[in-house]
């Protein structure tokens, strides 16, 4: 049980009074409790990264990866995980420390896009476990995403069938609400149609989630070259506009496409991170959510964003709206990157400080020099300090970084477990 007392504000919830985590891990009645100072902190939900790769983290600011076409960078990518080696153990020490990295800069909850596999022998679940027991060891949540590029069909939904089996044998979320499986096909322009009509199979009888990327530079290339149509045209005809899947990126889209996506009742998630240095596009998030769609934030991976800073790209996302729309508030912004990401991943019991809700939560303090003068706190956590980093955050009402500090595993241990694994393959 947890009471978080002493903030000046709260987003999304009812004032600054106390708010109270129960002994069931949700916000609710707690008595007798440890009580957590937030005096001079903003308290907001634990923030929600609807899009990464956490694979990537092994593989940052790699020569040649840098603000090139995604013709190019693909490749690149993929020689390097060759060379390395992808299998459970660098799965969980990239997830350790891509999560280790998530809780520092006040996200709870990561939804990892998991693309690259080698030839299996378990069906996947092998690097599947590794990322969950990472988060349960560093107190996160992640949704593991059972990804394909270019994967036989057959192949890659019978290992998401295995996944979903192992993980989450009754239903798409583990009974505590830590570790989710969904699938996810990289795109039309990696996937055949047989491979989303599997997993899609897969997903309604495991009462999975769906995910797939749409819109990006090769995607609309490829889509365009191979089938003589776009991408979410294809989407549509292959039964993945509907309202459980999420499309990321989704840059370069036409009136005509905006309309058919508010229309099919799919969410969003924006990656301003990965898609403006990368020059791969903007994604017009106003006017998808002015159309009713529902938008969540992510970062996408360390190969095209080299930082899991989800408050800095909510910043980001803030400050280039204008230029493919209107302006956007802090408030909304923020909005995205909670309530929105989870509602994207299909969790109504993330991203919100209600009672009932998953007891998550972040306080930033607003006591220091980039805060003076700051009219509004909550708005000044995007305007202000760039790189700012949370005070305390809280998992499910256990607090999983105080005072700066990640207080689940020693960050040294995180840091020396991917280095030394780099180092012995490289």
């Amino acid at each position: 049980m947890l009471t978080v007392r002493g903030a000046v504000a709260v987003l999304g919830g009812d004032g600054a009074g106390d708010i109270t985590c129960g002994d069931d891990g949700r916000f609710g009645p707690a008595s007798g409790a440890e009580v957590l100072d937030a005096t001079g902190c903003v308290v907001t939900p634990g923030l929600v990264n609807a899009h990464h790769h956490l694979l990537q983290t092994a593989f940052r600011t790699l020569p040649a990866t840098r603000g090139v076409p995604m013709a190019q960078w693909l490749p690149t990518m993929a020689a390097a995980y060759t060379a390395v080696g992808v299998d459970a153990e660098l799965a969980h020490a990239a997830a350790s420390a891509g999560l280790a990295e998530a809780l520092l800069c006040g996200v709870t909850t990561v939804a990892d896009h998991h693309l690259t596999w080698p030839a299996l022998t378990d069906g996947g679940v092998g690097i599947a476990s590794a990322t969950a027991a990472a988060a349960r060891e560093l107190g996160a949540r992640v949704a593991f995403v059972r990804g394909s590029a270019r994967d036989d069909a057959e192949t890659a939904a019978a290992s998401a069938d295995a996944i979903a089996a192992a993980l989450v044998p009754h239903g798409g979320v583990s009974d505590d609400g830590v570790v989710q499986v969904a699938v996810g096909p990289a795109g039309v322009h990696s996937d055949s149609p047989d491979t989303f009509r599997l997993m899609a199979e897969v997903a309604a009888a495991r009462g999975l989630r769906r995910r797939t990327q749409a819109n990006e530079q090769v995607d609309v290339a490829i889509a365009v070259e191979k089938y003589g149509r776009r991408p979410l045209d294809l989407l549509d005809e292959w039964g993945w506009l509907a309202p459980d899947v999420t499309l990321a990126h989704l840059c370069d889209l036409t009136p005509a496409e905006l309309e058919l996506v508010a229309g099919s009742g799919v969410t969003a998630t924006h990656a301003p991170g990965c898609d403006l240095p990368m020059g791969w596009g903007i994604a017009p998030v106003a006017a998808l959510a002015d159309a009713g769609v529902t938008v969540g934030l992510g970062t996408s991976g360390g190969g095209s964003n080299d930082a899991g800073h989800l408050l800095a790209d909510a910043r980001l996302a803030m400050q280039v709206a204008p230029l493919v729309g209107r302006p956007v508030s802090a408030c909304e912004v923020l909005g995205w990157a909670t309530t929105g990401s989870a509602d994207g991943l299909g969790r109504p019991d993330l991203g919100r400080i209600a009672p009932g809700a998953r007891a998550d939560l972040v306080c930033w303090d607003v006591t220091g020099v980039a805060d003076t003068g700051v009219a509004d706190p909550v708005a000044g956590l995007l305007w202000a300090s760039p790189g700012r980093r949370p005070k305390h955050v809280v998992v499910g009402g256990r607090v999983v970084v105080r005072d700066g500090r990640l207080v689940t595993r020693e960050e040294s241990d995180v840091v020396r477990e991917l280095t030394t694994l780099l180092a012995a393959r490289s």
